[in-house]
């Protein structure tokens, strides 16, 4: 049964994500402005916006976000208003990525000059999957709800993966370039090395637990990948396509064997790869499916990824 004193605002996705899965969507009063599942938290009160237009091409954006923080800036706003009129009890944000939401810090700022409420702040940092459990587990704590059934479901998934993948022989294990941002060009990190593995393949330039390392052409072009999957930071299926034809319109992208080999796929990132959230799982089930057809079928095809 849910607390009626609860007033929960969530300021990244992935935590609301957790929140619903927790059964504490009723509770949540407000969200940030990319807090977009489940469908029933869109109408609640926006409390956090960009400080730059969020459209137009990767470069552009990346350039934008990178002018804020190189001028010592954060890159969102918290609505410090929306949120003295909510009243929360628990505000959860993140500390992992200023480009990502709102900083932990900004967020505490914000909280120390509240008059009507003095809200816990519950702030998550994932790198990993295992980490990502312990989020659950801390955010369902301080909540006051038990989370251990819904994570030993979630855990049961990953095992079902993981135990047809693991006795694969070398030669069925494909190179995995995963990327993540496409102008400038940005290798996939944290936990996306790890659900590479998970799935069966191997996973190039992203090492398991660090952030996304930037990426040069080049390195593309000499480490040969066997796939190629496109997971755009904030960007849906049909937004992550447009962005790739810059990239795919470049003389040696026709050269590269992978895409002779017609091997390379987009996803839908802002719903699954780029949320440390239970969507991890349907992360996983995607590149299951794109890695190992023979074995996987989840029917992710068409709605999380597509072939480019």
């Amino acid at each position: 049964m849910i607390d009626r004193q609860l007033k929960i605002v969530s300021l990244i996705p992935s935590a609301t994500e957790i929140v619903a899965i927790l059964g504490l969507t009723d509770a949540m009063v407000g969200r940030s402005h990319e807090c977009d599942y489940p469908p029933e938290i869109q109408n609640l009160p926006v409390c956090t916006q960009p400080k730059f237009n969020p459209e137009g091409s990767s470069r552009e954006i990346h350039n934008r976000a990178t002018e804020l923080l190189q001028s010592a800036l954060s890159v969102y706003r918290v609505e410090t208003e929306t949120l003295e009129k909510l009243e929360p009890t628990h505000i959860i944000t993140q500390a992992q990525c200023d480009v990502c939401a709102a900083s932990l810090a900004e967020v505490e700022a914000v909280v120390a000059n509240l008059t009507k409420s003095h809200p816990q702040i519950i702030s998550l940092q994932p790198n990993l999957l295992a980490e990502v459990w312990a989020d659950m587990e801390q955010v369902a704590m301080s909540l006051g709800v038990d989370g251990n059934e819904v994570i030993s479901q979630l855990k049961y998934r990953v095992k079902a993966c993981s135990e047809k993948t693991q006795n694969l022989p070398v030669n069925d294990i494909p190179k995995v370039a995963c990327i993540e941002w496409s102008n400038p060009l940005m290798a996939a990190g944290n936990w996306i090395p790890e659900l590479v593995k998970l799935a069966g393949g191997n996973s190039l330039f992203g090492v398991v637990g660090k952030h996304s390392p930037w990426l040069k052409w080049e390195e593309l072009l000499i480490a040969n990948p066997d796939m190629i999957i496109f997971m755009p930071c904030g960007f849906d299926l049909e937004r992550t396509r447009q962005d790739t034809m810059e990239l795919i319109n470049r003389p040696e992208w026709q050269d590269l064997p992978v895409v002779k080999s017609g091997k390379v796929y987009i996803t839908d990132g802002n719903s699954y790869f780029n949320r440390p959230g239970p969507r991890l799982v349907d992360s996983l089930e995607i590149l299951a499916e794109i890695l190992h057809p023979e074995l996987f079928n989840f029917g992710y095809g068409g709605i999380g990824w597509v072939k480019l």
